[in-house]
C-alpha cells in the first residue's frame, strides 16, 4: 500500500507552456500511462475499438490497457503524429494491432471513415471510446467568440453523436461505447464555460443514447474525470494554473495516471464500461477523481 497523497507528483509543477494541441514529450512531470505498471488478463481478447484523442493522456493509457487485455486500436487524433506513434508502439509491444488515423473528427465523413477504418482493418467493432476535448480558458464571456464556443461544441459533442450514430449499425450486442465527461459537468469551472457545457450535454447525451440502444443490446456509460495530468493542462492553462494545477484536491495532487481499467474485485469504483462482466450496466456515469478514487487518475473506461 502507497499513500495516495505522495504517490505520483504534487504541485508546484515547474513553469510551462505549449501551444495547443499540445505534447506528452514537452510534459514535467511525464504522465504515467501505466506503460510499466499495467497487466491484462486477456479480457477483451478479440475484440477491436476506436479511441478518439488516443495519442496521449487518458486516451493513450486506455489504448495500453485495452491492448494489453488483447484488443486491436484504431488509435484515432488530430495532428499530434509523434505522440500518437508512441502509443502505437506500446499497443504493439502488447502483440496487438494499432491503427493510426490522424484528422479532424469535428467532420462527420472523417467520423464515418474512422468507423469504415475499423471494419475494413479488423473486421469489427466491439468498443467506441470517444474520448478526444477540446478546450480553452477565458476570464469573461466577452472573450469566448462564436467560432471558439462552435469548435469547443463540435470536437467534443457533436464528434460523439456521429461517430455513434455511425458505429452503433456497426456494432453487435454485448459492444459498448464511452463517453467521456468530466467533473466540470456537475460542478462546472467558470473560466471552461465552453468546455464545461459541453461536458454536462456528454452526461445527458450518455443516459439519453444507453435507453435509445438497449433494445439492441449496446451498453453506453460514461466516465467523468477529475483533474487529469494531460498535454491538454499546459497548452490550455496560464501557467499559474499549470504550476498548482490539482493543488485544491483533497489528495493535494492532479490524476497522473489516467488509465481506463477493466474492473477487478479490488476496484469497484472503477468496475465502469467495457467488461463482458458488467453487462448489465448501462446509463452510468461514473466520476473519478482525486476525492473520490484510491488511485486518483484510474479514471475507469473498463467496456461494462
Amino acid at each position: 500500500m502507497q499513500d495516495p497523497r505522495t504517490k505520483y507528483p504534487t504541485p508546484t509543477f515547474p513553469p510551462q507552456k505549449q501551444d495547443m494541441p499540445g505534447y506528452t514529450e514537452e510534459m514535467s512531470p511525464r504522465p504515467d500511462h501505466g506503460e510499466e505498471s499495467y497487466k491484462g488478463s486477456g479480457k477483451l481478447e478479440g475484440c477491436a475499438a476506436i479511441i478518439t484523442g488516443g495519442d496521449s493522456g487518458i486516451g493513450r493509457a486506455v489504448a495500453i490497457a485495452y491492448a494489453r487485455e488483447g484488443a486491436d486500436v484504431i488509435v484515432s487524433y488530430f495532428s499530434e503524429h509523434e505522440d500518437a506513434q508512441e502509443t502505437a508502439r506500446w499497443v504493439e509491444g502488447a502483440g496487438r494491432r494499432a491503427v493510426l488515423a490522424a484528422g479532424d473528427i469535428k467532420d462527420e465523413g472523417h467520423c464515418k471513415e474512422l468507423v469504415e477504418r475499423a471494419m475494413s482493418e479488423f473486421g469489427r467493432l466491439d468498443i467506441l471510446v470517444n474520448n478526444a476535448a477540446h478546450q480553452a480558458t477565458f476570464r469573461q464571456i466577452e472573450d469566448i467568440s462564436a467560432e471558439e464556443w462552435d469548435v469547443t461544441f463540435r470536437t467534443n459533442l457533436y464528434s460523439q453523436f456521429y461517430l455513434s450514430k455511425a458505429a452503433i449499425p456497426r456494432m453487435k450486442p454485448g459492444s459498448s461505447i464511452i463517453n467521456t465527461s468530466s467533473i466540470n459537468a456537475a460542478d462546472p469551472s467558470p473560466q471552461l464555460l465552453a468546455y464545461a457545457t459541453t461536458k454536462g450535454a456528454i452526461a445527458n447525451f450518455t443516459q439519453g443514447l444507453a435507453q435509445l440502444v438497449a433494445e439492441r443490446g449496446i451498453r453506453v456509460n460514461a466516465v467523468a474525470p477529475g483533474p487529469v495530468w494531460t498535454p491538454l493542462i499546459p497548452s490550455t492553462m496560464p501557467k499559474e494554473k499549470v504550476a498548482n494545477f490539482g493543488k485544491n484536491t483533497p489528495l493535494g495532487r492532479a490524476g497522473n495516471r489516467p488509465k481506463w481499467r477493466v474492473p477487478s474485485s479490488s476496484s469497484p469504483a472503477r468496475r465502469q464500461a467495457t467488461s463482458p462482466e458488467r453487462s448489465f450496466r448501462r446509463r452510468a456515469v461514473g466520476r473519478c477523481d482525486p476525492a473520490n478514487c484510491p488511485e486518483s487518475s484510474r479514471a475507469s473506461y473498463a467496456p461494462a
